[in-house]
């Protein structure tokens, strides 16, 4: 590939102070994949929309199936849609599809790179496959941006599992992508590697790169990302800010620490829906908008029974994806 083949994307992005207001727009995408006499065809993606607005870390969740991994790999220019539009940085990936490409970095889950070549020669090799001439390069930039400045050149059979990790988004990261994907980045990695991988996340992002995260990890999600789109069956069945999604499960859990243990519930209280957890414990599951929580502490006290301690338990991203994705996918 030749150096002419370098775009500056926010040369070719819709001029709002000279940079996109979405990251990546995918509008009515539509992927399926034909079947044979043996084999079944599937939907893969279902007109799905989306809007990843530029400088956030944006999260995309779903089972396995669901049509992310399908979606990320259009985004890459490796699988070509059936219907619909995607823009990246605001270039069409039909009107100008190395220029979409340009504006892309995609870290993959599976590590792929020659055991027996350095970071550095990994870069400047990946820096070649883009036309980034000699004299832009930045590898070493990278590698202390990811903190593997150190190895530069050391063999890449000789670092552990998150150096090596952090080397696939370095070279995802040659060609100064304005748009970062990472697919499953801490997939099988210890806790605290994963919180390294979050710091580094945090630190790409503070600098001004777009981030589409997907990932199993739902505490990841929560913690990392401003917007979170859920997946399931090709098609889009929540996409909003994480805060938002949180509050759209209305519920709660309440567990009231009695003094005493009990062996039953009074049926007073059994009507008011709370339930034995362990003898010295109650629970309570109630959605707040609906339910008076003094009205049941009163109830308890009625009944006789001493409160040791209350604790309250919020939704989390966890129940929200869990309704949104079983069965027919509606919560």
């Amino acid at each position: 590939m030749s150096s002419a083949a370098v775009v500056d994307p926010a040369r070719r992005a819709p001029q709002e102070g000279g940079l996109p207001a979405c990251a990546v727009e995918v509008r009515g995408l539509t992927k399926v994949y034909r079947g044979s006499a043996r084999i079944p065809g599937k939907r893969a993606l279902d007109r799905v929309d989306l809007a990843i607005p530029r400088g956030s870390i944006f999260g995309l969740l779903g089972p396995n199936g669901a049509g992310k991994s399908t979606l990320i790999n259009i985004l890459a220019g490796l699988v070509i849609k059936t219907e619909g539009s995607v823009s990246i940085w605001g270039i069409d990936i039909d009107a100008d599809p190395r220029g979409a490409r340009a504006a892309i970095g995609v870290v993959t889950q599976e590590l792929m790179f020659d055991m027996f070549f350095t970071p550095r020669e990994h870069l400047d090799q990946q820096a070649g496959y883009y036309g980034v001439p000699k004299r832009e390069r930045r590898t070493m930039e990278i590698l202390a941006r990811v903190e593997l400045a150190d190895k530069a050149d050391a063999y890449a059979r000789t670092l552990s599992g998150g150096m090596r990790r952090r080397l696939m988004v370095a070279k995802a990261m040659v060609h100064s992508p304005p748009v970062l994907v990472l697919d499953e980045p801490t997939a099988g990695v210890d806790v605290e590697l994963r919180r390294h991988l979050w710091d580094m996340m945090r630190a790409l992002n503070a600098a001004g790169t777009t981030i589409l995260l997907t990932t199993h990890y739902l505490e990841e999600a929560e913690t990392l990302c401003d917007r979170i789109a859920i997946i399931d069956d090709g098609k889009v069945v929540a996409c909003d800010t994480t805060a938002e999604l949180v509050r759209q499960v209305d519920d709660k859990r309440l567990i009231v620490v009695l003094e005493h243990p009990i062996a039953a519930v009074p049926e007073s209280l059994t009507r008011l829906g709370l339930a034995l957890m362990e003898p010295e414990r109650l629970v309570l599951h109630y959605n707040p908008s609906r339910a008076a929580v003094g009205t049941v502490l009163d109830a308890i006290r009625a009944a006789g029974l001493t409160i040791r301690d209350v604790i309250s338990e919020e939704a989390d991203l966890e129940d929200i994806f869990l309704r949104l994705t079983a069965g027919d996918g509606k919560p």
